[in-house]
């Protein structure tokens, strides 16, 4: 979603013949666009949240801002798919289980009925360590078992997401926190976790009760 907002600027009939080379220089001198920040710290911006993106990429770093410049470039030499095309019907774009889980989570199903809470909730922040210490106790997971590495457990996926929602750190950060992961097996473990959820749902119960428990005690920290 991100690479496509970035070369909409390139997409005008005047860009159209040029090479890949002239439409990088139109992209990085287009001055309503915020990707020379994404690749540059010098040329940023700061209304602008760079890290959200570029943690999909390894983290606000000069890998990840080459990362991202890599990933960005791909689109001036081959067609790409636009991504909003996969949120018709439903406005949600992401993979089935997460369209979904986001559909049962927080999408009103019948007319009138109120919206659930969690999104209001959900603005309220732990510290990753308080997080934790209320997961596992909340949860009745053993802390070891979570956090040994090479373990792809329901589990430590439950609490890979929750530090996301409550704690608001990095995917990176919260590699290092569960045992010391790269940032994709996170985010692959949250992905799976969507999956999961939309269809089991027993897990799925006992997610939404550790969630609401947390944004329980949340709210009453407050």
């Amino acid at each position: 979603m991100s690479r496509y907002i970035h070369l909409n600027p390139i997409r005008i009939k005047s860009l159209q013949k040029k090479d890949a080379k002239e439409n990088q220089a139109a992209l990085m001198s287009y001055k309503a666009s915020s990707l020379p920040g994404f690749l540059f710290k010098k040329k940023r911006r700061n209304f602008v949240n760079y890290g959200f993106v570029l943690d999909y990429m390894g983290g606000d770093n000069f890998k990840g801002r080459k990362r991202y410049g890599a990933f960005v470039a791909k689109g001036l030499t081959q067609d790409l798919d636009n991504p909003l095309a996969l949120g018709k019907g439903s406005g949600i774009v992401g993979d089935e289980g997460f369209v979904q889980w986001i559909k049962d989570t927080f999408v009103r199903q019948k007319k009138g009925q109120r919206e659930q809470p969690a999104l209001r909730e959900l603005k309220k922040v732990f510290s990753p360590e308080e997080l934790m210490d209320h997961f596992f106790r909340l949860s009745g997971e053993r802390k070891d078992d979570v956090l040994t590495k090479g373990k792809n457990s329901d589990g430590r996926a439950m609490l890979m997401e929750l530090l996301y929602r409550f704690s608001r750190i990095t995917q990176p950060r919260i590699g290092e926190m569960v045992g010391g992961v790269d940032y994709s097996a996170v985010s692959q473990a949250r992905s799976r976790l969507w999956k999961k959820l939309a269809k089991d749902k027993n897990l799925r119960h006992k997610f939404e009760t550790i969630e609401k428990q947390l944004a329980d005690l949340s709210r009453l920290k407050i």
